[in-house]
């Protein structure tokens, strides 16, 4: 599958929950929640084979998230995690990355 055609997936995902329209988080909040992201993402912006998530715009942060808590985004563990959290959170965390300054 093209990288065009999985991001409208995702972002198709994202919309048929309305979360797309919810993308602005409390970025404290989101500070807050995110230890369990910082044990794999590092907040520094690194990559070591899992994927950098700061500086991501809060729409694509949501969507991603969205696309893993409906498992039309691929990979068990982000699944899981994403399944756990409200839609809320998931705004929360988007602000938070999306505002780190590295």
């Amino acid at each position: 599958m093209g990288r065009g055609a999985y991001l409208l997936g995702t972002l198709a995902a994202a919309l048929s929950t309305g979360a797309a329209a919810q993308t602005l988080g409390d970025p404290a909040y989101g500070e807050y929640l995110s230890g369990e992201c910082t044990t794999c993402h590092l907040a520094a912006g690194t990559s070591n084979g899992i994927p950098a998530i700061t500086h991501w715009p809060a729409a694509d942060f949501v969507a991603a998230l969205q696309g893993y808590k409906s498992k039309t985004r691929p990979n068990p563990i982000m699944q899981m995690i994403a399944g756990r959290l409200s839609d809320d959170e998931i705004a929360a965390l988007a602000a938070y990355y999306e505002s780190i300054e590295n």
